[in-house]
Protein backbone atom coordinates (compact mmCIF):
# COMPACT_ATOMS: atom_id res chain seq x y z
CA UNK A 1 0.00 0.00 0.00
CA UNK A 2 1.02 3.68 -0.94
CA UNK A 3 2.16 5.66 2.11
CA UNK A 4 -0.09 8.12 3.44
CA UNK A 5 0.24 12.00 3.25
CA UNK A 6 -1.91 14.48 3.90
CA UNK A 7 0.34 16.33 1.60
CA UNK A 8 -0.94 15.49 -2.02
CA UNK A 9 1.87 14.98 -4.60
CA UNK A 10 1.60 16.98 -8.04
CA UNK A 11 1.10 14.34 -10.50
CA UNK A 12 0.83 16.50 -13.49
CA UNK A 13 4.47 15.72 -14.03
CA UNK A 14 3.71 12.44 -16.21
CA UNK A 15 1.48 13.94 -18.74
CA UNK A 16 4.09 16.81 -19.28
CA UNK A 17 7.03 14.24 -20.17
CA UNK A 18 4.63 12.35 -21.73
CA UNK A 19 3.98 15.87 -23.62
CA UNK A 20 7.65 16.47 -24.12
CA UNK A 21 7.97 12.92 -25.73
CA UNK A 22 5.47 13.31 -28.35
CA UNK A 23 7.08 16.61 -29.24
CA UNK A 24 10.63 14.67 -29.82
CA UNK A 25 8.38 11.62 -31.74
CA UNK A 26 7.09 14.84 -34.10
CA UNK A 27 10.45 16.53 -34.56
CA UNK A 28 12.12 12.99 -35.49
CA UNK A 29 9.16 12.55 -38.10
CA UNK A 30 9.49 16.00 -39.58
CA UNK A 31 13.46 15.31 -40.12
CA UNK A 32 12.86 11.86 -41.58
CA UNK A 33 10.18 14.39 -43.67
CA UNK A 34 13.00 16.69 -44.57
CA UNK A 35 15.32 13.71 -45.90
CA UNK A 36 12.90 11.37 -47.44
CA UNK A 37 13.92 12.67 -50.93
CA UNK A 38 16.68 12.37 -53.09
CA UNK A 39 17.47 16.58 -52.12
CA UNK A 40 16.68 17.30 -48.52
CA UNK A 41 13.48 19.59 -47.78
CA UNK A 42 15.43 22.71 -46.83
CA UNK A 43 11.99 24.12 -45.16
CA UNK A 44 11.41 21.42 -42.41
CA UNK A 45 14.67 22.58 -40.74
CA UNK A 46 11.93 26.00 -39.89
CA UNK A 47 9.31 23.42 -38.30
CA UNK A 48 11.72 21.04 -36.42
CA UNK A 49 13.34 24.53 -35.00
CA UNK A 50 9.69 25.57 -34.31
CA UNK A 51 9.10 22.29 -32.46
CA UNK A 52 12.57 22.95 -30.47
CA UNK A 53 11.17 26.06 -29.28
CA UNK A 54 7.60 24.26 -28.01
CA UNK A 55 10.35 21.51 -26.34
CA UNK A 56 12.15 24.54 -24.82
CA UNK A 57 9.45 25.67 -23.40
CA UNK A 58 8.09 22.34 -21.96
CA UNK A 59 11.35 21.91 -20.41
CA UNK A 60 10.82 24.97 -18.97
CA UNK A 61 7.56 24.62 -17.25
CA UNK A 62 8.30 21.41 -15.57
CA UNK A 63 11.34 22.76 -13.79
CA UNK A 64 9.33 25.90 -12.81
CA UNK A 65 6.53 23.36 -11.76
CA UNK A 66 9.34 20.93 -10.07
CA UNK A 67 10.73 24.48 -8.46
CA UNK A 68 7.06 25.24 -6.55
CA UNK A 69 6.05 21.39 -5.56
CA UNK A 70 6.41 20.02 -2.18
CA UNK A 71 5.63 16.70 -2.96
CA UNK A 72 6.77 15.19 -6.04
CA UNK A 73 5.77 12.00 -7.40
CA UNK A 74 9.53 10.88 -8.46
CA UNK A 75 12.54 12.18 -7.13
CA UNK A 76 13.34 15.57 -7.40
CA UNK A 77 16.77 14.57 -8.90
CA UNK A 78 15.27 12.25 -11.62
CA UNK A 79 12.46 14.63 -12.40
CA UNK A 80 14.58 17.14 -13.14
CA UNK A 81 17.45 15.01 -15.16
CA UNK A 82 14.12 13.63 -17.24
CA UNK A 83 13.74 16.68 -18.28
CA UNK A 84 16.91 18.05 -19.59
CA UNK A 85 17.80 14.65 -21.10
CA UNK A 86 14.61 14.92 -23.16
CA UNK A 87 15.25 18.20 -24.08
CA UNK A 88 18.36 17.36 -25.29
CA UNK A 89 17.32 14.55 -28.01
CA UNK A 90 14.88 17.64 -29.03
CA UNK A 91 18.48 19.65 -29.71
CA UNK A 92 20.15 16.86 -31.26
CA UNK A 93 17.26 16.69 -34.25
CA UNK A 94 17.61 20.51 -34.32
CA UNK A 95 21.25 20.02 -34.87
CA UNK A 96 21.28 18.01 -37.64
CA UNK A 97 18.13 19.95 -39.32
CA UNK A 98 20.16 22.67 -39.26
CA UNK A 99 23.54 21.83 -40.15
CA UNK A 100 21.80 20.17 -43.83
CA UNK A 101 20.51 23.45 -44.40
CA UNK A 102 24.11 25.42 -43.42
CA UNK A 103 25.60 23.46 -45.67
CA UNK A 104 22.87 23.49 -48.29
CA UNK A 105 23.30 19.64 -48.88
CA UNK A 106 22.01 18.62 -52.43
CA UNK A 107 21.81 14.75 -52.35
CA UNK A 108 20.82 12.39 -49.03
CA UNK A 109 23.40 9.93 -48.46
CA UNK A 110 21.71 6.33 -47.90
CA UNK A 111 23.58 6.20 -44.32
CA UNK A 112 22.24 9.07 -43.05
CA UNK A 113 18.53 8.56 -44.15
CA UNK A 114 18.81 5.17 -42.22
CA UNK A 115 19.88 6.92 -38.92
CA UNK A 116 16.81 9.16 -39.10
CA UNK A 117 14.98 5.89 -39.26
CA UNK A 118 16.39 4.85 -36.52
CA UNK A 119 15.75 8.04 -34.98
CA UNK A 120 12.29 8.03 -35.14
CA UNK A 121 11.65 4.62 -33.88
CA UNK A 122 13.72 5.31 -30.59
CA UNK A 123 11.59 8.44 -30.12
CA UNK A 124 8.38 6.29 -30.72
CA UNK A 125 9.46 4.05 -28.32
CA UNK A 126 10.23 6.86 -25.93
CA UNK A 127 7.19 8.11 -26.20
CA UNK A 128 5.62 4.70 -25.63
CA UNK A 129 7.64 4.07 -22.01
CA UNK A 130 6.60 7.35 -20.65
CA UNK A 131 3.87 6.70 -21.33
CA UNK A 132 3.54 3.43 -19.61
CA UNK A 133 5.70 5.21 -16.64
CA UNK A 134 3.65 6.06 -14.58
CA UNK A 135 1.92 2.96 -13.76
CA UNK A 136 5.64 1.14 -13.83
CA UNK A 137 4.12 -1.86 -16.97
CA UNK A 138 5.92 -2.73 -19.49
CA UNK A 139 8.45 0.55 -19.38
CA UNK A 140 11.67 -1.64 -19.85
CA UNK A 141 10.66 -4.24 -22.07
CA UNK A 142 10.60 -0.97 -24.29
CA UNK A 143 13.91 0.16 -22.99
CA UNK A 144 15.13 -2.57 -23.69
CA UNK A 145 14.83 -1.75 -27.39
CA UNK A 146 15.54 1.57 -27.03
CA UNK A 147 19.07 0.38 -26.22
CA UNK A 148 19.34 -2.16 -28.71
CA UNK A 149 18.35 1.17 -31.63
CA UNK A 150 21.25 2.82 -29.71
CA UNK A 151 23.29 0.04 -30.58
CA UNK A 152 22.39 -0.48 -33.92
CA UNK A 153 22.80 3.37 -34.99
CA UNK A 154 26.61 2.81 -33.98
CA UNK A 155 26.87 0.07 -36.40
CA UNK A 156 25.10 2.39 -39.57
CA UNK A 157 27.20 5.62 -38.59
CA UNK A 158 30.23 3.57 -38.92
CA UNK A 159 29.29 1.53 -42.24
CA UNK A 160 28.31 5.24 -43.34
CA UNK A 161 31.54 7.05 -42.24
CA UNK A 162 33.41 4.13 -44.13
CA UNK A 163 31.08 4.60 -47.35
CA UNK A 164 32.03 8.21 -46.98
CA UNK A 165 35.01 8.06 -46.67
CA UNK A 166 35.39 5.39 -49.49
CA UNK A 167 32.70 7.01 -52.13
CA UNK A 168 33.62 11.27 -51.42
CA UNK A 169 36.78 12.39 -52.87
CA UNK A 170 35.82 16.29 -51.63
CA UNK A 171 37.44 16.38 -48.52
CA UNK A 172 34.83 19.59 -47.89
CA UNK A 173 31.78 17.23 -48.59
CA UNK A 174 33.63 15.07 -46.38
CA UNK A 175 34.00 17.08 -43.32
CA UNK A 176 30.16 18.40 -43.87
CA UNK A 177 28.76 15.47 -44.16
CA UNK A 178 30.76 13.50 -41.04
CA UNK A 179 29.48 16.40 -39.01
CA UNK A 180 25.93 15.73 -39.95
CA UNK A 181 26.42 11.96 -39.54
CA UNK A 182 27.50 12.64 -35.70
CA UNK A 183 24.67 15.02 -35.23
CA UNK A 184 22.21 11.43 -36.37
CA UNK A 185 24.14 9.39 -34.40
CA UNK A 186 23.93 11.69 -31.34
CA UNK A 187 20.70 11.48 -31.54
CA UNK A 188 20.20 8.09 -30.45
CA UNK A 189 22.73 8.75 -28.42
CA UNK A 190 20.64 11.18 -26.41
CA UNK A 191 17.38 8.59 -26.90
CA UNK A 192 19.80 6.24 -24.84
CA UNK A 193 20.75 8.95 -22.01
CA UNK A 194 16.55 9.34 -21.23
CA UNK A 195 16.16 5.52 -21.41
CA UNK A 196 18.71 5.07 -18.54
CA UNK A 197 17.25 8.07 -16.56
CA UNK A 198 13.79 6.06 -16.74
CA UNK A 199 15.39 2.74 -15.82
CA UNK A 200 17.22 4.42 -12.66
CA UNK A 201 13.49 5.44 -11.74
CA UNK A 202 11.64 2.33 -12.46
CA UNK A 203 14.54 0.56 -10.69
CA UNK A 204 14.19 2.88 -7.80
CA UNK A 205 10.59 2.63 -7.30
CA UNK A 206 10.01 -1.49 -7.79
Amino acid sequence: MAPFSLVPREEKFFSEFVALSEQLRTGARALKQMVAGDSPDMGKADTIKEIEHVCDELTRQIIDRLNRTFVTPLDREDIHALAISLDDVMDAIDGAAAVLRLYKIENVRAGARRLVDIVVDATDRLCEALTALEKRQGVMELLVRINQLEREADRVHQDAIVALFDDEKDPIKVIKWKEILDFLEAATDRCEDVANVIEAIVVKHA
